[in-house]
């Protein structure tokens, strides 16, 4: 038996195959992503296969086509396995927004695709996406259970204090509060850290930095605050999202004749690291660029690198203290240079970390098994831990899946 997790993007679909045996879910022996799916682009599928890397083009058509193409592609990738495309247990699909209606995975029907459908807002960039992914699979996969897990369910229970808005209760009943993303990232790397040290059970910063990025304390387990509210633009500077914005900004551009669409673009597509730079969101050739002497591509680092020590602290402070430090994301698992920068500026915490490590962790060997890759990067005599912990949403969307319908009926593997 086998689980298939899925994540549908705007131009890519990255999925993942994990094992069951004896009920427990196993890292994938099959992962890759097909990109180019947007209008105009190059389709390509990349996999891995029992660690060989195998790539290939598929033919240029509209996006439609493309996508029906790609899958199957990958319904007869999954035959490889002795059959395990027919005993396939289910499809776990990565939805960003629950709303404050899906407080766990769930099981996708009819009625629950027309219930998402009304989030796409508040999440316009992954929502609709993501929900399309489940339709087409739904379509290629007959039969096989589809099993939406949100984003949102790990913040579901955050204290009303840390989730509500200062707006009216009118406001505030049709749904407007502080929602938080990268649930599924933070359920796998508190997971992982659970299992390698006793001070994941205290007070707990996780730092999830990539072209998304937030943060998460998290006490006895639980998520009690997050960077991100009600939609995923909130919270820290991203690769091409703003992150917190004074409201002001907003009704000076409408009162400047800005329409709801150029907002949108502007607020999602246009800034944070790209916006800043003027160059590209990608941190690593910002990197470049700033060793080179381009002061936009320094200006947006040292941006990035202070609103995420502006929020540790902040988050700190809601703790009441902070025991461990993770990080995870793509710049937070390979840029030694932030979290040294991070750490050094939260070295007043008597946070210290190891130089040493902290240039192998972004080196050594990012394979997922059972957190086989996170390293401790904290020196002997840090008060607090720091811990990067590479993460894999796609293995917690699994075991909810798997969870979820061996509470309906067992799993045999």
């Amino acid at each position: 038996m086998a689980i298939l997790a899925v994540n549908a993007g705007s131009s890519s679909l990255k999925f993942s195959l994990h094992p069951l045996k004896n009920g427990e879910v196993l890292p994938d022996i099959l992962s890759g992503q097909v990109q180019g799916l947007e209008p105009g682009g190059t389709p390509a599928l990349d996999w891995q296969l029992r660690g060989l890397h195998h790539h290939e083009t598929l033919p240029p058509t509209d996006p439609e086509q493309a996508f029906a193409a790609a899958l199957q592609r990958l319904g007869e990738l999954l035959t490889t396995f002795e059959g395990a495309g027919a005993r396939m247990q289910a499809v776990a699909h990565r939805v960003v927004h629950g709303g404050g209606v899906y407080t766990g995975s769930v099981l996708v029907t009819d009625a629950v695709l027309e219930q998402l459908a009304r989030f796409n807002s508040m999440a316009p960039l992954h929502q609709p996406h993501n929900l399309l992914g489940i339709r087409r699979l739904r379509a290629a996969f007959s039969g096989v259970p589809q099993v939406a897990c949100f984003d949102t369910a790990f913040h579901a229970h955050m204290p009303e204090v840390a989730a509500m808005f200062a707006l009216p209760a009118s406001v505030r009943e049709q749904g407007v509060r502080r929602y938080g993303f990268h649930g599924l990232s933070y359920q796998y790397i508190l997971s992982v850290l659970q299992k390698k040290t006793l001070r994941a059970s205290g007070r707990v910063v996780m730092a999830h930095l990539g072209n998304g990025a937030s943060l998460c304390a998290v006490r006895d387990g639980a998520s009690v605050a997050t960077t991100m509210g009600f939609s995923a633009l909130d919270g820290l500077m991203m690769g091409t999202r703003s992150g917190a914005l004074d409201p002001g900004v907003l009704l000076y551009l409408l009162e400047q004749g800005w329409e709801r669409a150029q907002i949108e673009a502007l607020l999602y597509k246009q800034s944070g690291l790209l916006g800043v730079s003027g160059i590209s969101a990608d941190m690593r050739r910002l990197r470049t660029e700033a060793a080179d002497g381009n002061d936009d591509a320094h200006r947006a680092i040292d941006l990035f690198t202070h609103r995420v020590v502006r929020e540790t602290g902040a988050l700190t402070a809601c703790l009441q203290g902070m025991d461990l430090l993770a990080f995870s994301g793509g710049i937070g698992e390979n840029d030694a240079v932030l979290r040294a920068q991070v750490c050094a500026q939260l070295g007043w915490m008597g946070l210290r970390i190891d130089a040493g490590r902290n240039r192998l962790a972004s080196g050594h060997d990012k394979g997922h098994g059972n957190g086989a890759a996170s390293m401790a990067i904290h020196a002997a005599d840090s008060r607090i831990e720091v811990w990067v912990v590479p993460t894999d949403e796609g293995r917690v969307a699994a075991r909810e899946a798997a969870a979820l319908l061996a509470a309906q009926q067992p799993i045999s593997a």
